[in-house]
């Protein structure tokens, strides 16, 4: 197989008939950063996730099998230059851009942290080394999409995220948010990449409660421990001088409880055994 290019978390390789192969690792990254320490399962956990939705959910997609407990096989497709995110509660970047006022809401808005929102929002990006959010204008005026395709991404998006929050709920878990991708093949627009605790915000029901920092079924457990020890300010800081952020060492019992956290996720969303 001759390899293509290497994501934060996945390998590329051109596998045959217009085939890829993903192969998932135990990398992980958070505010755009990788990091030199790995978590353990998490790779399997990401493979067995994205082969779990793709079947679950009855949206086309570009998955055909799934090859070993870390790989997969996709469908090559032209993939869009935006990132389809969409918003259950206000948490996240949601927050941070509310109060810098870049964002506004409706009054019928809760702006209490983790509040739900009275309906999911459709908050694009776009794809890059660090993704920015776009309006509808922004996206058709950078040529992202056409109006019919964001419009189009949009409801689709939003019906993906009810259905996987109704699955999520059944187990326990609130779906807070999700990250969706989207590939054109034959000109028709398809569901594409993956979908597991490095897409989506996943919280215990038994433990939400408004107003505080929720505990994370996903790589959000990362990120809340880089923010409270303040390396996400220094982060920003390296970025405004030019340089790239260095990754501070990951806390062995944090590794363990996000490779705990994330098997737990898995088994009890999907019902399997890993």
């Amino acid at each position: 197989m001759k390899f293509l290019t290497s994501g934060k978390v996945k390998d590329v390789y051109e596998f045959e008939d217009n085939l890829l192969l993903f192969k998932f690792s135990n990398r992980v990254s958070a505010y755009d950063v990788k990091f030199k320490d790995e978590i353990p399962k998490k790779g399997e956990v990401l493979c067995k996730f994205a082969e779990y939705w793709f079947n679950k959910l009855d949206v086309h997609n570009h998955f055909v099998k799934r090859k070993s407990d870390t790989e997969i096989i996709v469908k090559r497709i032209n993939m869009l230059p935006i990132e389809c995110v969409v918003r259950g509660y206000f948490y996240g970047s949601l927050v941070s851009r509310w109060k810098d006022g870049k964002i506004s809401f409706e009054s019928d808005v809760q702006t209490d942290l983790a509040a739900k929102l009275p309906s999911p929002i459709f908050d694009p990006t776009t794809k890059s080394t660090h993704d920015v959010p776009v309006s509808k204008d922004e996206s058709i005026s950078q040529k992202l999409v056409t109006s019919d395709e964001y419009d189009w991404l949009s409801e689709k998006s939003i019906q993906i995220y009810q259905t996987m929050a109704k699955i999520a709920d059944n187990s326990g878990f609130i779906l807070a948010d999700l990250k969706l991708e989207f590939g054109k093949l034959n000109n028709e627009m398809i569901l594409a990449d993956s979908i597991g605790p490095d897409e989506f915000r996943l919280w215990p029901k038994d433990e939400y409660k408004i107003g505080v920092t929720q505990q994370a079924y996903d790589k959000q457990l990362l990120r809340d421990w880089l923010t409270e020890n303040g390396y996400q300010e220094k982060f920003d800081e390296a970025r405004s001088s030019g340089n790239e952020p260095i990754a501070p060492s990951i806390p062995t019992d944090l590794i363990s409880k996000m490779t705990q956290r994330y098997v737990t996720a898995y088994q009890k969303l999907t019902g399997d055994a890993l």
